[in-house]
């Protein structure tokens, strides 16, 4: 049985899609939305709109950018291109650079390989980082994908493709706990894992 007008239960039905929001945070984030003035109800859906519609891959490093052209670090002459740190999601991203140790750029895969789940390697953005490294300008290749299963599967898969070009590759260090994430470590087990990597 339905308590709420439709229109109220399809907009709790669009909450509850967001990752780690249950049906009860979804009625009160509905609820709250309808507390709203038209007008900041209205930016928050332009918001939406507009982020949807202006973020997209920079065409280097496969991380969001706002625009066609490259995103700020990959346009940023402060940074060291000769070095590349490879990573599953965007929010990895944010992650490493909360430990202000790291000043090389970046490449994201958008996922890991995950059998399980029917990832492949295909399905990820690996073609472009064996094209960045093949320009023969990157002189190592960090692997930073998360220490669970499928982040050493993918890290190991990327290595073996990288071993022609001669290119160093290294792995994070276990500063970072096995089975936990990157967005989830600290700014000191990221800087210890930084500061340990090894060659894989």
């Amino acid at each position: 049985m339905e308590y709420f007008p439709a229109a109220l239960e399809h907009l709790v039905g669009q909450f509850a899609k967001l990752p780690g929001v249950g049906r009860k945070s979804a009625q009160r984030l509905a609820f709250c939305i309808l507390d709203w003035p038209e007008q900041t109800a209205r930016e928050f859906a332009q918001a939406i709109l507009n982020a949807k519609a202006s973020i997209g891959c920079c065409p280097v490093c496969q991380n969001l950018t706002e625009g066609n052209g490259p995103c700020k670090l990959c346009a940023s002459s402060k940074r060291e291109h000769g070095i590349i740190c490879v990573v599953a999601d965007p929010k990895d991203v944010v992650a490493m650079e909360r430990s202000r140790e790291y000043q090389g750029v970046y490449h994201v895969l958008h996922g890991v390989i995950s059998p399980m789940n029917h990832v492949g390697p295909n399905d990820l953005r690996i073609a472009q980082l064996v094209e960045r490294v093949a320009s023969g300008n990157v002189r190592e290749v960090i692997m930073a994908t998360n220490p669970d299963t499928e982040g050493e599967t993918t890290a190991l898969y990327i290595s073996r493709l990288l071993k022609p070009f001669e290119v160093r590759t290294t792995r994070l260090a276990y500063g970072v706990p096995v089975g936990s994430h990157l967005e989830f470590a600290d700014d000191a087990t990221l800087m210890r894992a930084l500061e340990g990597r090894r060659e894989i």
